[in-house]
């Protein structure tokens, strides 16, 4: 580790500068995937031991995000550390849909430590359409039968939503919100990402199969669940993450900064 890098680190407890580290990679792993919207979005983690999240900073680019200028917020918005990129030019305040979104399910589920919230194409197409998911790939099986839904409410703007976005996502781990987007939740940032990256492609194959207006097939209600259960013993993350780390460092080795 640089000077500089323990100089950063030092600010924080070992088991915070870890949950930095680890959000910072899932925020350069989102935009390479294409999970990333310009400077919108967002993507928190619960501080080990602790009520207080992290979040990023309004006006950096998800490519820009870092462990160290992430903010943290306690769960009634107060920022907690502003992070490094405070001072920076165009760099604003914590998105306050941000703050409303994801303090909702911080609050409501101790076994979420991660949730991240996407505008990718395709979850915004299967995310209009009235029957949602449809149990059409292997990939959208873990989903069947446990994928909340949340009706649109506009800019998530007003702290009152926090009680229905809580209690639409239930004890799911991910949810689409009807006519705006997807969001995974993970008890690790990895399941989270994972969860976001299997949903998202569930959605691009949808829509690929209905663009082709041919008929298709589905498999039986109980095969659906079968396999859902089977997903249970392979939880996300546990795998792939340690890949997608070699590759945050590969293209990226700055998120650690």
């Amino acid at each position: 580790m640089t000077r500089h890098k323990h100089q950063l680190s030092a600010r924080y407890t070992k088991a915070e500068w870890a949950m930095r580290v680890d959000l910072a990679a899932c925020y350069r792993l989102a935009d390479r995937f294409g999970f990333s919207d310009i400077v919108w979005n967002h993507i928190t983690a619960k501080i080990p031991g602790s009520e207080h999240f992290l979040i990023n900073r309004l006006g950096l680019r998800y490519d820009e995000v870092t462990a160290s200028n992430l903010v943290s917020l306690d769960l009634d918005g107060n920022v907690v550390d502003p992070g490094s990129a405070s001072s920076e030019e165009g760099v604003e305040d914590v998105n306050v849909t941000g703050f409303v979104i994801h303090s909702a399910i911080h609050a409501a589920r101790s076994d979420v430590h991660c949730v991240m919230h996407s505008h990718a194409e395709a979850g915004l197409a299967v995310c209009v359409l009235k029957h949602g998911l449809m149990p059409m790939i292997h990939d959208a099986m873990p989903f069947y039968g446990r994928l909340a839904y949340h009706d649109y409410e506009g800019l998530s703007t007003d702290t009152g939503e926090r009680e229905r976005l809580a209690a639409s996502l239930g004890d799911n781990m991910a949810m689409i919100l009807r006519n705006h987007g997807l969001l995974t939740c993970g008890e690790t940032v990895a399941e989270a990402f994972m969860n976001m990256y299997y949903l998202d492609r569930a959605c691009k194959v949808q829509m690929q199969v209905l663009s082709s207006r041919q008929e298709f097939a589905l498999p039986s209600a109980e095969m659906c669940e079968q396999a859902a259960k089977q997903y249970e013993y392979f939880p996300y993350g546990k795998i792939e993450w340690p890949a997608l780390l070699r590759l945050v460092e590969k293209h990226s080795p700055d998120y650690r900064d």
